[in-house]
């Protein structure tokens, strides 16, 4: 992982776990992990994480959405039902009006093992990409999603 990379994870995690309100408080915060950054610069890690500033009763201050967030992550777990493959996909068995925000959530992810998602009411096709089988993608989203071995049936 490159510097770069680096920060913008420490970004990401800063802005999911604490309340900055400004960029200035999270220029102090990333500086208190060792980290060195221009407002320039932070504004783009920002940009490119999706990162919004919001007013919320308690304040305003950045969110980053996605299934990184613990909190984001653990609501969704419920939603997955199961993961299984064939020859060709990984699918995934979510609850009744569910797969939709599931396949955002994978989306958001960025698993280097998807191509891609297709979602229907309960149920979503995740492309794998490239070489990558697709019994190696279900396991991946299983464990994404935190389901038992016993959930994550790949055939």
């Amino acid at each position: 992982m490159t510097g770069p990379d680096r920060r913008r994870d420490a970004v990401a995690r800063l802005v999911r776990t604490r309340r900055i309100g400004t960029q200035e408080e999270l220029l102090s915060a990333l500086a208190r992990e060792g980290f060195r950054a221009t407002q320039a610069t932070l504004s783009r890690d920002l940009a490119r994480l999706g990162a919004r500033r919001v007013a919320r009763p308690e304040g305003a201050f950045y969110e980053v959405e996605g299934p990184a967030a613990p909190e984001g992550k653990l609501a969704l777990r419920g939603l997955v039902v199961a993961v299984d493959a064939n020859a060709s996909l990984a699918v995934v068995r979510t609850a009744a009006g569910a797969a939709q925000a599931v396949a955002r959530a994978i989306d958001d992810a960025r698993l280097a093992e998807a191509l891609g998602t297709i979602a229907g009411d309960d149920t979503i096709f995740v492309a794998p990409s490239g070489a990558v089988r697709p019994r190696r993608l279900a396991a991946r989203l299983a464990v994404l999603f935190g389901l038992a071995a016993a959930d994550a049936q790949a055939h």
